[in-house]
Parts: structure tokens; C-alpha cells; sequence
């Protein structure tokens, strides 16, 4: 059986009822037992997405995991990121969801509020290493959904060869402000006499960018409610300040931006060395190293005196389907993967840094310099006392929805009050229309 150590939450027997999916709702009479261990043979279903190296160290995983539990199979089932999403869907509909599942934050809370994931607030899985703010990213109205595998942090990047190259100082991250991030692009644009940009664009085409300027104005993008919450003005501000930057030089121009987003994160301007800053999350940086060749650094994204507006995105989450018959092994399994160092030297961070604070330190010394710099950002990055709300079920297009609004902006059709307001409309348009 499981540890008993503090924090240890158990399986109660209503997460293992049959509930309403979609149209093929359907309910089982659970009993009010506890889910225990079986004694006998059993088999259960993993979906997850990822690739070739994924696929490798899961089959690895499970292969110790059934070494240590020999009664238990568990049936791998890897699929690219479009094709899971969309073999998910099918089979919860059917009542068929695997019994243990990869989720995605954008996707939690759509498949929680259709019943089809267990309440995992009674599962037999150790979350004593795990932060508090780490394990509310899976919660919805106080439930626990989901488990954190992986945590990550936003953060700027800079590439310390190109600041070096043009007599530019970095700057002291604990103490800057955005007017100091301003001034420096514009620095190193004009030091290098154009041969780089200062910046890329580090607002408006992903939701952390969103999340920490307005948590910086004691703003949050959504309410306990399922509402948009952001206020327009916000959001508006970090168009215009970006859009101020690209005037005076500091910032790639529009069709830049665009360009370096669609190149992906091993193609973009900072991996290519065209800029000296740009937004990214702290376990981006391997890629973004690799890529470049450069001694790039993480600095913390500026944030007003006295205001931790940091917070913590899951990198992936581990759910368990509300129909599996087998929710107690789910678990142990889960909790193998969360808590096993025989399971972390398998993964090391290639499903993001652990959330496991003892995991995080176990594997430290035996990741990639670049690796190891993302584990030390994040532990001197401190997040808010309050955790962003889950995204919204039918909130899950947010990311596309902001950027066709910023790419209008920025591209001078749009000014960036009516854009953030039309923002906050259509987002709040598409949460009612899920309900």
C-alpha cells in the first residue's frame, strides 16, 4: 500500500462513479467503500501525448513500475498533441475514457465540469513535496482534478553574448521595471547599430504574458465564477507599451514579431540570436540554448515593489478517468510518477521541471547546465498568494483569440482599447456559450 505520510489524500468511492459526459450521460450505483488495491491481475489504460523521447522514457516508467508491481499492466497509449485531443473527445463521449490520462491546464476544467475526470481529493497519492500553489493549479472550486507533473515560471531571456558583444550591462532582475527593460532594448538596438533587435515581443501571444501583467495591477485574467475578470485597460497598457518600444527602435516590428512566432521556440529571434530580450517560460531555455549556441540567461519578468504577480503553469497534469475500475492502481501509478526517484532519473525534465520539491533536488546534478539554471530561477522566483483560476470550460481558444487581436494591433488596425475590449467580450462570449 501507499505511504501515510501528512498530506496523503484518499480514494473515496463517488470519484469511481459513471457520470454525465456530454450527450452519453450515464450514472453507476458506487458504493460508499473505499477503492482498494486488487489482489489480482490488473490491467490499466495510459493516454498521453508526446514524442519519440517521450514515448521511449514512458515505456521505461512503466516498465519499473510493473517490475515493482507485477500484478498491474499498464497499456501505453502515446499520440501526437492534435490527434490526442481529438481521440480524447471520442472516447469520453463513449464512456471510455483511459483510466489514466495526460491533461492539458487549458483543457481541465472542460472535461472536469462534464464529470469525466475523478475527484482526486481522497486518492492515495503522496503530495506532501508538492507546493501548495503548485497543487491548486489543479483544482477547480476547491476539487483536485489533477495533479502537476511539471511546474514552470515565467521569465525573460537575454542573451548574454549579444549584451557582452555591445558594452550593454545586464540588469539587476530583483530591482528592474519595465521602463528599465525599455531603456536597455532601446540600448542594444542602437549599440549594435541594427545589427540586432533589443527585444521580441513579450505580451500578447500567450496567456502567461497576460497573467502577470495584470496580476501586476492586482488584476486576474478570470474569477472563482468561470468570468473574465481582466480588465481591458491592462491589457490594453502592455499593447501600448510594446507598441511604444517598436517605435523607438527597441522592439521587432510587427511582421518581425509574427515571423519569429510561427518559427516556433528553435526558430524564433531569440533562438536565431536576432534579439537580446525576449519573453519565454523558465524551461524553455535547453531549446532555446540549443538552438542559438548563445549563453542565454533567465531574468525575472519586472514587477512592482511589494507584488509577487509570478505564478505557476503546469507544464502537464496526471488525471484519472471518473469511470476507471480501477482507480486505486491509477493511482499508484501516478503516484510513482510523481513521487519515484526511480521514475524521475527515467524523465528527468522532459515533462517539465517536477513539481516535486525532493525530485526537483534528487535529479539537479545530472540535468544540462541550461536545465539546471531553469530549476534555480525557479526557486528564486516567488509566486502570488493567489493562484489563477483555472482556464474556463470554453476558454480553451484563449491563446488564438489573443493573438488575432494582437497582431491587429500591432498592425495599426485596431487601437488598444477597443482591441482589449472586444477581447474580453468574445473570451466571455465563448465561456457562456459552453455553460
Amino acid at each position: 500500500m501507499f505511504s501515510t505520510k501528512k498530506n496523503i489524500v484518499r480514494f473515496g468511492a463517488a470519484a469511481v462513479a459513471t457520470v454525465a459526459v456530454g450527450a452519453l450521460a450515464g450514472c453507476s450505483g458506487a458504493s460508499d467503500a473505499p477503492a482498494e488495491l486488487s489482489d489480482g491481475d490488473v490491467t490499466i489504460s495510459l493516454a498521453y501525448w508526446g514524442g519519440d523521447t517521450r514515448v521511449s522514457q514512458t515505456d521505461q516508467v512503466i516498465e519499473a513500475f510493473e517490475a515493482k508491481y507485477p500484478n498491474i499492466t499498464v497499456q501505453a497509449e502515446p499520440a501526437d498533441w492534435t490527434g490526442y485531443w481529438d481521440g480524447l473527445a471520442t472516447r469520453t463521449a463513449a464512456n471510455d475514457m483511459p483510466d489514466v490520462v495526460q491533461m492539458d491546464e487549458l483543457y481541465l476544467a472542460s472535461y472536469a465540469d462534464r464529470g469525466a475526470l475523478a475527484d482526486m481529493g481522497e486518492l492515495d497519492i503522496d503530495t506532501t513535496n508538492i507546493e501548495e500553489s503548485a497543487l491548486a493549479t489543479g483544482q477547480i472550486d476547491g476539487t483536485q482534478y489533477a495533479f502537476p507533473h511539471g511546474i514552470a515560471t515565467y521569465a525573460i531571456v537575454a542573451n548574454k553574448d549579444l549584451f557582452d558583444e555591445y558594452g550593454v550591462e545586464l540588469p539587476d532582475d530583483e530591482t528592474w521595471t519595465w521602463d528599465d527593460f525599455a531603456d536597455l532594448a532601446n540600448e542594444l538596438s542602437e549599440k549594435s547599430g541594427g545589427a540586432v533587435m533589443g527585444a521580441d515581443q513579450i505580451g500578447g501571444f500567450d496567456v502567461g504574458s497576460v497573467k502577470h501583467w495584470a496580476r501586476s495591477e492586482g488584476n486576474e485574467l478570470f474569477g472563482e465564477d468561470g468570468e473574465v475578470t481582466l480588465d481591458p485597460a491592462v491589457l490594453a497598457k502592455m499593447w501600448q507599451f510594446q507598441m511604444d518600444l517598436q517605435k523607438s527602435g527597441g522592439m521587432n516590428s510587427p511582421e518581425a514579431i509574427t515571423e519569429s512566432f510561427n518559427a516556433g521556440i528553435s526558430g524564433n529571434d531569440m533562438a536565431t540570436g536576432k534579439v537580446g530580450l525576449a519573453s519565454a517560460w523558465n524551461t524553455q531555455l535547453t531549446a532555446l540554448s540549443d538552438a542559438s549556441g548563445a549563453n542565454l540567461v533567465l531574468l525575472k519578468v519586472p514587477e512592482p515593489e511589494g507584488v509577487d504577480p509570478s505564478s505557476y503553469k503546469p507544464s502537464m497534469f496526471w488525471s484519472i478517468a471518473s469511470t476507471s475500475e480501477h482507480p486505486a492502481e491509477a493511482a499508484l501509478f501516478i503516484d510513482f510518477l510523481e513521487n519515484s526517484e526511480e521514475s524521475a532519473d527515467i524523465i528527468l525534465t522532459e515533462r517539465g521541471v517536477p513539481a516535486n520539491d525532493v525530485i526537483r533536488s534528487a535529479i539537479a546534478d545530472k540535468l544540462a547546465p541550461t536545465d539546471q539554471a531553469a530549476i534555480e530561477y525557479q526557486d528564486r522566483v516567488t509566486p502570488g498568494e493567489v493562484v489563477p483560476v483555472v482556464t474556463p470550460n470554453g476558454a480553451s481558444t484563449i491563446e488564438a483569440i489573443l493573438q488575432r487581436y494582437t497582431q491587429e494591433v500591432f498592425a495599426g488596425q485596431s487601437t488598444p482599447e477597443d482591441a482589449a475590449q472586444a477581447f474580453v467580450d468574445e473570451l466571455q462570449t465563448e465561456i457562456d456559450n459552453a455553460r
